[in-house]
């Protein structure tokens, strides 16, 4: 059972680092079509960098993930080797993937409305005139089709190895 629950830790570490990974190699493609987007709507290009939005794996988009990978990889391995901790670091660690998942996925799902929100709270008259559905439509062109297939798969590892996890160490 416990090299069940590492196998599953260790499917979550990998899920954790793919999103990164494929925003390390096209994000800059993503960024060039966002600011060509800017440009076609008569926006200056600079303002997503003077506003700190990115789309490439930069700053807490690889040490977070990367963090989460390292953790799970370690409990991984105390489970493999039964240590004594394993089982309540499993489930310190499993369920805060979980809600951490969840939190991506609502970020994910409101990312057009929470754009616009933050675009709005800046007071930037500039900013406000940004068609954002079209920002960042643009955007996502910048990633190859499969990202998004990438992704789903990603948060059904996530959700399921985490709770495969739980319902192992629970019995």
């Amino acid at each position: 059972m416990n090299t069940v629950i590492a196998v599953s830790q260790l499917l979550v570490a990998a899920a954790f680092v793919s999103i990164p990974m494929v925003r390390h190699r096209y994000g800059a493609t993503a960024m060039a079509r966002a600011q060509a987007e800017l440009q076609r709507q008569g926006v200056r290009t600079t303002v997503l960098h003077e506003n700190g939005m990115r789309f490439d794996a930069g700053g807490h988009e690889t040490a977070v993930p990367a963090t989460v990978a390292a953790i799970m990889a370690v409990v991984a391995g105390l489970n493999l080797f039964g240590h004594a901790w394993a089982p309540t670091l499993t489930w310190i660690f499993q369920s805060l993937v979980l809600v951490g998942n969840c939190v991506i996925l609502y970020s994910q799902l409101t990312a057009e409305k929470s754009v616009r929100a933050a675009f709005q709270r800046k007071g930037d008259p500039i900013l406000a005139r940004i068609d954002v559905a079209a920002l960042l439509k643009a955007a996502e062109d910048g990633f190859p089709a499969w990202t998004w297939t990438l992704q789903n798969v990603r948060h059904v590892v996530v959700f399921g190895a985490s709770i495969l996890g739980l319902v192992l160490v629970a019995v």
